[in-house]
């Protein structure tokens, strides 16, 4: 096991190198650039101006300045937003965009679990149509539209919760109930319908039928027994969802004016702001390949019948 846990820590190095590589030459590649507008600028003041962020240099040696300055930390100048580098606004929003997504998260997975569970327990009930009803909602319709529903009946009609804000800028805590729903909505239907498959396979074990003519409670039976396998899938799922659950905030972050990592995303999508670009996808980068490393350590763990070699 820490021989294979070894093998994918140097591993992620290749890998990353591969991203940093591909992002930095796609977005050179894209026409347009960071310096151009509606007005046309003065040849003179453009050649000056690339010069200064050596924008001039032939472009493989722009890679290997750039490639430097990353494997030291430094993701560069913005090229849009001056009084800045792309370290500082990262630094600023990515912690809000983390907080919005933890709790999202966490709120799937309570609610998706807790649900899907029941719905495999309480099969063919009114409990388990009711859920996976809940659930073919929050797959089928989309963020831009459950975050302004939310708005419009807790905030504006019911007037319980603010509208917009985020709490880190001084706001009601409160700012961050609405965004965190319409958030994990998606994700919650995804847990909700993993966990009740794999519970409804996982009761049908031989274990488990081993388990019920020793005459065990039913209860005993789904937590201490049947939760463990039935969590394998949900396990996988986490890897991929924490990072889209935060690459997915950007839509809930316009929508609920959240200064998040997001806003900055488009923003330098609009500007052609290469290295705001390249660092944010950088940054997710580094988040999924983490996040699928720590998931596969705890599969490891929750089934020993799996082995790293």
């Amino acid at each position: 096991m820490t021989k294979y846990i070894i093998r994918r820590l140097i591993g992620i190095i290749p890998t990353l190198f591969i991203i940093v590589t591909l992002s930095f030459f796609i977005v050179r590649i894209a026409p347009g650039g960071p310096f151009d507008g509606e007005r046309a600028m003065p040849e003179t003041v453009k050649r000056n101006i690339e010069a200064k962020y050596h924008l001039d240099e032939p472009l493989l040696m722009q890679y290997g300045r750039y490639l430097f300055d990353v494997f030291r930390g430094d993701l560069g100048p913005s090229y849009k937003y001056k009084d800045h580098d792309v370290n500082y606004f990262i630094a600023m929003s990515l912690p809000n965009s983390i907080i919005l997504g933890v709790v999202a998260l966490s709120l799937a997975l309570i609610f998706g679990i807790s649900l899907g569970t029941l719905a495999a327990v309480r099969q063919n009930s009114w409990m388990d149509y009711g859920s996976m009803g809940l659930a073919v909602i929050g797959i089928s319709v989309p963020l831009f539209v459950i975050g302004p529903i939310l708005q419009y009946v807790f905030a504006m009609k019911l007037r319980w919760l603010p509208t917009s804000g985020w709490f880190a800028a001084g706001d009601s805590w409160k700012t961050i109930i609405l965004p965190a729903i319409a958030l994990s909505f998606s994700y919650f239907a995804d847990v909700a319908r993993l966990t009740r498959s794999s519970m409804l396979e996982t009761l049908r074990s031989d274990y488990i039928r081993t388990a019920k003519a020793k005459g065990m409670r039913n209860s005993v039976i789904v937590a201490k027994h049947a939760m463990k396998g039935a969590m394998l899938p949900i396990v996988s799922y986490l890897g991929p969802a924490f990072a889209g659950i935060i690459t997915g905030s950007i839509v809930i972050e316009q929508v609920f004016r959240i200064p998040g990592l997001g806003r900055f995303f488009v923003q330098s999508s609009f500007n052609r702001d290469y290295t705001l670009i390249v660092g944010v996808v950088i940054v997710y980068s580094v988040i999924l390949v983490i996040m699928n490393f720590l998931v596969d350590i705890a599969y490891a763990q929750l089934d020993p019948r799996i082995s790293y070699k």
